[in-house]
């Protein structure tokens, strides 16, 4: 697991998207967390778009569902940012496969 630069955490935590968990729903729980969602070529992309807040339930006991964090970090990518790591897996054709198969079970599930 990689550190958050300075520079990037300080814009976070300025940023009231990140105080409270992106999966709000009946089963958030415990402090704000920050989730690397993302993967490029084996490192955490250090990007604002890749970090997630998750609540300490979502993130770390057991309420954890990686696609959903994967859908809501690509979901929050512009497409010039999704294009920087757009190689060996194509992220668009990723976010549409995501979106497609399981939007409506996101928003019933985490609002």
């Amino acid at each position: 697991m990689n550190k958050i630069p300075p520079k990037l955490r300080k814009e976070m935590s300025e940023d009231d998207y990140y105080k409270a968990c992106a999966r709000q729903g009946i089963d958030c729980s415990g402090r704000i967390t920050w989730e690397h969602a993302l993967i490029f070529a084996g490192k955490q992309i250090q990007e604002k778009f890749a970090i997630i807040p998750l609540c300490e339930h979502h993130h770390l006991y057991g309420g954890m569902i990686k696609w959903i964090n994967e859908y809501i970090a690509l979901s929050r990518a512009t497409d010039e940012e999704l294009n920087r790591y757009s190689k060996a897996v194509n992220l668009f054709t990723k976010r549409n496969y995501l979106k497609h198969q399981y939007d409506s079970f996101i928003r019933e599930n985490t609002k």
